[in-house]
């Protein structure tokens, strides 16, 4: 059927007496005008214009998993053509790894929702772990804000001021834990196991944020937690003394904690000495990832990894994570890619160890 556009296109041809190459130009004028207002609008526009992007964060609101979040969330749309709107929901349970599976087998891979949940489940799906629905590296990777230094903290009430005074006294701490393949609940029992930690590990808790309350009433004395979250949601716990630092999980001391020891020094052996290597000393790198779901265009992955890493160095932006004491040390999506496949690289002779010690 033809349209309006047209059929006033053949009036005008029929009656013109333009010969030639004058006729030619009017036609082409007409058929033109005619193919642009017939061209559909989504080739016109942005894909991301008047769309919302979802965040899913594995852990309840309160925590550091769900503070960098919302900080990412006030400023990334701005760095899309579109201009879309972020919005954070939380989806706590299972030690993040319910948003973890629905991020992988639930959310349409269209680049409208990404999902945000603790690294250590990266290791737990490389070891079999009941329950994990995903293969890691086929989710497409963003980029994370920070790297991570994991820290133990303890409660002033327990009179203990030194690693060696807790070794020592062989005294049992309870430690908050939000699940296994959670950094709350491997790192302590691997150090149980390489320097002879004594702790119990309370698991279940929704996040950090429910671990904290659970410190300030007394249900446990203490937890394993990232220091960059310590300073943005346990800030009053450390200014006024309640909670004591006393044991660094990295490599090498971190520069604002220079005099807390290394646990890697306590180790009771050298297969304790791999293990903390192989399964504390990586966590920091992938510790906070953001992911799309399997599937995602090319282009979108494409365009969020920019816009993810434009948003790291927006002034604005980190104005706002400075305010919430967020540190910032990105990597972008290749590197934490990369990052990620490498913590299928644990010696193969640790791997029956790891897995009877993080069931």
């Amino acid at each position: 059927m033809l349209t309006a556009l047209e059929c006033s296109l053949n009036r005008e041809l029929k009656g013109s007496r333009v010969k030639g190459i004058k006729g030619f130009g009017l036609a082409a004028f007409f058929l033109f005008v005619s193919f642009s207002f017939n061209a559909p609008v989504s080739a016109q526009e942005p894909f991301y214009k008047g769309k919302n992007v979802r965040i899913i964060v594995g852990a309840a609101a309160g925590g550091g998993y769900d503070t960098y979040s919302r900080t990412i969330a006030r400023h990334m749309g701005k760095h899309i053509a579109g201009n879309p709107t972020f919005v954070v929901e939380n989806m706590p349970g299972a030690g993040f790894l319910i948003s973890a599976n629905h991020i992988y087998k639930v959310a349409k891979p269209d680049g409208l929702t990404i999902g945000h949940f603790i690294g250590g489940l990266f290791l737990q799906q490389f070891l079999g772990k009941p329950g994990v629905e995903f293969e890691s590296v086929k989710f497409g990777f963003v980029g994370a804000p920070g790297q991570d230094n994991y820290m133990l903290g303890i409660s002033k009430s327990l009179g203990i001021t030194s690693i060696e005074q807790w070794l020592s006294s062989k005294t049992v701490v309870k430690l908050g834990g939000v699940g296994v393949g959670s950094a709350t609940d491997d790192i302590p029992k691997i150090l149980k196991e390489a320097i002879g930690l004594p702790v119990q590990v309370v698991s279940g808790y929704s996040g950090t944020a429910t671990v904290k309350l659970a410190f300030n009433s007394g249900e446990v004395q203490g937890v394993c937690n990232s220091w960059e979250s310590f300073k943005a949601t346990w800030r009053n716990e450390l200014d006024s003394g309640n909670l004591i630092i006393l044991l660094q999980h990295v490599p090498k001391p971190h520069p604002e904690l220079a005099k807390v020891p290394l646990d890697i020094n306590y180790a009771k052996s050298e297969e304790g000495r791999k293990l903390i290597r192989a399964a504390v000393h990586t966590v920091g790198p992938t510790a906070r990832p953001y992911v799309l779901p399997p599937g995602t265009p090319k282009d979108r992955l494409e365009l969020l990894r920019k816009a993810f890493m434009d948003t790291m160095k927006d002034p604005e932006f980190l104005a706002d994570a400075e305010k919430a004491k967020l540190d910032i040390n990105p990597l972008d999506g290749a590197a934490l890619e990369r990052s990620v496949r490498e913590v299928f690289n644990v010696d193969a002779t640790l791997i029956p160890r790891l897995k009877e010690i993080l069931k």
